[in-house]
């Protein structure tokens, strides 16, 4: 059946071929196109709705009237029209009359009901809210002499005998070309039927059999193509549990398609909402929840927001330009006490953010309520419209005593077959032999040749922060000169060179009054940025004072102290000069001091070091890697506790040298092969 769906798809694009024809852009095909994918759906979904009512008549032996008929289709509250049920009229039947077409296509869309009309945007004016608009596109394409080709186009795809699973299967290869011809579908990655097979096996394989009903979440479920096929299949395997999902997106379209398939399904809510600023569920815990947010998408149009969210479920905000452990965190929020989920993500939620970061500290949060179960490594070329590496994160709340505070690390890059023909950019797929291999891996919870186990500490490091003092090629530094409580040498400076830079009048009052207002302003504007430009190092900035000059000497990393012609090394450090603006006394006026002093040549340094949950073990770490490593004095600074992983360095695999004598015969050949050439050609 899956398979059959496809035969639409060059009907699909034949009505892109009339837009074309048309003069209408690629990157407006969405907009033109969705209203009548959406409204092909309500109708599969309301012939499918009579014919079921029909087939149960005939069963029970019952007959029913037009009107008896019509009554039983609106008490089942999902939805109506007139055209439909009254009429008998389909979209196709309208398209078989051309001179009526028009009249007849404007009555079929007010036939519907009044919740199927705000969905598909029937008669909406300007200034209201659209989720689909398809009176406005309606009105263009009559504009442009194609109306009745297009709807004609449309009503040849019958979906009537498909599941939304099915159907979605059809929207992903209207969505996949979109992707590449229409920017506005950056960051977001429709979920293969593949991988939602795997979640959904992931899922069935950790829940119970019941009769307690199953609620599934889905907080990014754009069309539902994810929460349905998740509850279809979880359906498959317990079919006598009873389920509910739940699901919110705030793109308009793909919302209005998921409203409409919740219609048609049991126990099915879906909302319209920006989920991280609107949790229209904000009452409700979740046995599964699901997710396959936009990748890489920033959340700046609503920092505010967030910054000031009073729900507690942000822990840490990641950076602006990505807000996937966003909805992480809003997800993990949603699960109940022993609820799990399944999350796909790509690998910035791995590693992104240093230690202290958001993103590092969200990640520690994580592994700190012993929340992750896996981390499973998809293949490349999973997705429609990008090669990268994928990952499932699987969260769990209840776990196993002997997965408490572990975490599992499935590598199934090589978990796949090739796909005969491709789809965009997507050239593999995890088979259902993959799939029962990291399902069974994931319940034996043991390591095998693509899977790895580590305690949630594994994946911590010390960055440890220190301050170095440099040292110049004696290892002497101007610290050891210093007073007690001292941080600097003191000099009072008559003269300060550096090149063509001569400053030798100090308190100076002079300036350009029409430049600077005052003699504060030169002070801030000019002088300050003028003597922060001074380079001790390298243009030979000296400093004279009564009695001496003091220079650094870069070759021995040195200052310099010359008193007539006698030179004594002080040690390694910095010269710095500085300017400050004295206000006005009774006795002297407002002036610009400047002044110099030789400082120790400190710096802050950072050490990435091994962590053990043991206390004195992990000091023992730090201890043990500053003895080995660092030869310079230093003092300790603060200490953070950052939280990556790192695939590549788990599973890497060195790549396996090629014997000496092959590579030399090789050699060999390549040259008689050039030798032979050369005789050929004469040279």
């Amino acid at each position: 059946m899956k398979q059959d769906i496809l035969k639409y798809e060059s009907t699909v694009w034949k009505t892109a071929d009339l837009l074309i024809g048309a003069g209408i852009k690629q990157s407006d095909f969405p907009k033109y196109m969705m209203p009548f994918f959406a409204l092909i759906m309500v109708e599969s979904r309301f012939v499918r709705m009579a014919d079921e009512l029909k087939k149960e008549l005939e069963e029970s032996g019952d007959e029913l009237s037009l009107e008896e008929f019509i009554e039983e289709i609106k008490d089942q509250e999902k939805g109506y029209n007139t055209y439909l049920f009254e009429h008998n009229k389909t979209l196709a039947d309208i398209c078989k009359n051309d001179k009526t077409f028009e009249r007849d296509f404007d009555a079929y869309l007010l036939g519907f009901d009044a919740e199927t009309k705000d969905l598909l945007g029937v008669n909406k004016g300007n200034d209201e809210e659209k989720y689909l608009d398809i009176s406005g596109v309606s009105g263009l394409l009559n504009k442009k002499k194609i109306l009745f080709s297009f709807v004609k186009a449309w009503s040849e795809i019958n979906l009537e005998p498909f599941s939304n699973s099915e159907i979605t299967t059809l929207e992903e290869h209207i969505k996949r070309k979109w992707a590449d011809i229409s920017a506005e579908t950056a960051g977001e990655q429709y979920t293969p039927d593949d991988v939602i097979a795997l979640i959904s096996h992931i899922i069935s394989a950790t829940i119970e059999d019941s009769d307690r009903f199953l609620t599934i979440y889905d907080p990014t479920c754009g069309g539902g193509n994810m929460l349905y096929g998740v509850e279809d299949r979880i359906k498959e395997n317990f079919p006598n549990r009873p389920t509910a999902t739940y699901g919110q997106d705030w793109n308009d379209a793909l919302y209005a398609l998921a409203k409409i398939e919740s219609r048609f399904r049991d126990n099915s809510h879906i909302e319209y909402e920006n989920t991280l600023t609107n949790d229209k569920f904000w009452d409700k815990e979740f046995d599964v929840v699901v997710a396959n947010p936009p990748y890489g998408v920033d959340w700046k149009g609503y920092k505010k927001d967030i910054e000031n969210d009073k729900t507690g479920r942000f822990h840490d905000l990641p950076a602006v330009s990505d807000g996937q452990l966003l909805f992480m965190q809003h997800l993990i929020s949603k699960m109940d006490t022993t609820g799990m989920g399944v999350v796909v993500h790509n690998g910035s939620t791995l590693f992104s953010g240093d230690a202290g970061s958001g993103e590092s500290n969200i990640r520690k949060w994580m592994f700190e309520q012993d929340i992750v179960q896996a981390i499973i490594q998809l293949p490349t070329d999973e997705f429609f419209n990008t090669n990268i590496f994928t990952y499932l994160w699987v969260l769990n709340k209840n776990k196993k005593p002997e997965q408490k505070n572990k975490v599992m690390m499935i590598n199934a890059v090589d978990k796949f077959k090739l796909l005969k023909k491709n789809k965009g950019k997507k050239r593999k797929e995890v088979d259902a032999t993959s799939r029962k291999d990291i399902v069974q891996t994931l319940l034996d919870f043991k390591e095998n040749d693509f899977t790895k186990i580590f305690d949630k500490e594994y994946f911590y490091y010390n960055k440890q922060a220190i301050q170095l003092t440099n040292l110049d090629y004696q290892d002497r530094t101007i610290e050891s000169l210093l007073e007690p409580k001292k941080k600097s040498i003191k000099l009072i400076p008559i003269k300060i060179e550096q090149g063509e830079l001569i400053i030798d009048k100090f308190e100076r009052t002079e300036y350009d009054e029409e430049k600077y207002p005052n003699l504060k302003a030169y002070n801030d504007l000019y002088v300050k940025p003028m003597l922060k430009e001074l380079d001790y190092k390298e243009l030979g900035l000296k400093v004279y004072t009564k009695d001496s000059i003091y220079f650094y000497d870069e070759d021995k990393e040195t200052i310099i102290k010359q008193t007539r012609d006698t030179k004594e090394e002080l040690g390694c450090g910095k010269i710095v000069v500085k300017s400050s603006y004295k206000k006005a006394t009774k006795t002297k006026e407002a002036s610009i001091v400047i002044t110099a002093e030789l400082t120790p040549d400190y710096q802050k340094d950072y050490e990435i070091i091994t962590f053990s949950k043991d206390e004195e073990q992990n000091k023992k770490n730090i201890e043990e890697f500053m003895a080995k490593y660092v030869t310079k004095p230093f003092i300790y600074l603060e200490n953070v506790i950052g939280v990556e992983i790192n695939f590549n360095k788990i599973f890497y695999k060195p790549e396996k040298l090629r014997p000496l004598e092959n590579i030399l015969d090789e050699i060999k050949n390549i040259d008689n092969s050039l030798n032979a050439l050369e005789s050929e050609l004469g040279l």
